[in-house]
């Protein structure tokens, strides 16, 4: 593979003076003598980028989707029932919801990868993107990279990362049958994390800063009148406590700064998400959150043939359904757009 280098970049969250003067390699825009160039590479999969794969696949643009080794789906294979998607009256299961979006794109024609990308270069009339083992060259790509987990950045929740804490009720709960839960966070993630972990845990514990919840009223009530949940309202988690697995928290009051430590053997993290964009950085425009910036309505970023969906551009609704309508909305504008180059021809 031939990369070229660059000046480093950094992510929103870096304050390392170092990342930002060491050099990173992307990918050579160069294409090598017999090298495909593909008309789309979408760039992440779940509703958006399985989407996007079932528009550009349908259109007769034999997408390749590299949808990732460990987050091929997206956050919804982390969900249980999704229950307001269209067209499931007794709801769906989220990877069964991902699942079907994919096997709809392959049967159109869509190429899915599971490969994580490393690296881009966005810039020039075709496009490289590279994965570890391979660098593929397009015409246009769609950017369906969507988030990751949001973390406290607290002592004790690396260190106790995998040994009781977690940020996945549905992959991690059932290993808590029988135990005392903490769940951090006053939205509709963490009231779906803590009404699942009834399943397993005796008692489940909610900490939010506030003292009503944002989630929406659905999903509240669900959880307010559950009688294994309590909630300790007004608090923030200060430090993660164990020895060699978490037993407690450290809590601290947002009224008035007092500390006090509850027991717990698990913790469950839902305090939202951070976009996955950190390796596209001086490539496309992001704003101050790191979120990419589009031409709305369109799905058009600052780089020309280059379109964005989902979770990583919306900070706002962040539901499936509508990353699914941003991913057709790319699909229709990448199409477009080569459309138009066929025109210049």
């Amino acid at each position: 593979m031939s990369f070229v280098t660059i000046p480093g970049l950094v992510t929103a969250e870096s304050t390392d003076t170092a990342a930002q003067t060491a050099e990173v390699q992307i990918p050579s825009a160069e294409v090598p003598e017999g090298a495909t160039v593909h008309d789309v590479v979408i760039v992440g999969s779940g509703p958006a980028g399985y989407t996007a794969a079932v528009y550009t696949a349908r259109a007769g643009l034999a997408p390749i989707v590299l949808a990732g080794q460990l987050a091929a789906g997206g956050a919804l294979m982390n969900t249980t029932e999704v229950e307001n998607f269209p067209g499931f009256p007794e709801g769906i299961q989220g990877p069964e919801l991902m699942d079907n979006i994919r096997e709809q794109a392959e049967k159109f024609g869509a190429d899915v990868r599971y490969e994580d990308v490393v690296a881009v270069n966005l810039e020039g009339d075709v496009k490289a993107v590279a994965t570890e083992d391979e660098v593929f060259y397009a015409r246009t790509v769609i950017l369906a990279t969507g988030s990751e987990y949001r973390h406290m950045n607290v002592p004790g929740e690396e260190e106790f990362s995998g040994r009781g804490v977690s940020y996945c009720a549905t992959c991690d709960g059932f290993f808590f049958k029988d135990r005392r839960l903490a769940v951090i966070g006053g939205g509709d993630s963490a009231m779906e994390e803590a009404t699942f972990l009834t399943n397993f845990a005796s008692e489940v514990v909610v900490v939010h800063r506030r003292d009503t919840l944002r989630a929406s009223r659905v999903m509240a009530e669900r959880a307010l009148n559950n009688p294994k949940i309590s909630f300790e309202w007004n608090a923030t988690v200060e430090e993660v406590l164990g020895d060699e697995a978490v037993t407690g928290l450290r809590l601290a009051s947002t009224v008035d700064g007092s500390t006090r430590e509850i027991a717990v053997d698990g913790v469950f993290v839902a305090i939202g998400h951070l976009p996955r964009t950190g390796f596209l950085r001086g490539q496309v425009a992001l704003d101050e959150a790191g979120y990419i910036t589009v031409d709305e309505p369109s799905t058009r970023t600052s780089v020309a043939g280059v379109f964005a969906c989902g979770d990583a551009v919306d900070h706002t609704y962040r539901q499936a359904i509508t990353a699914a309508g941003s991913g057709c909305r790319a699909a229709l504008d990448a199409e477009r757009w080569l459309a138009s180059l066929g025109d210049q021809a």
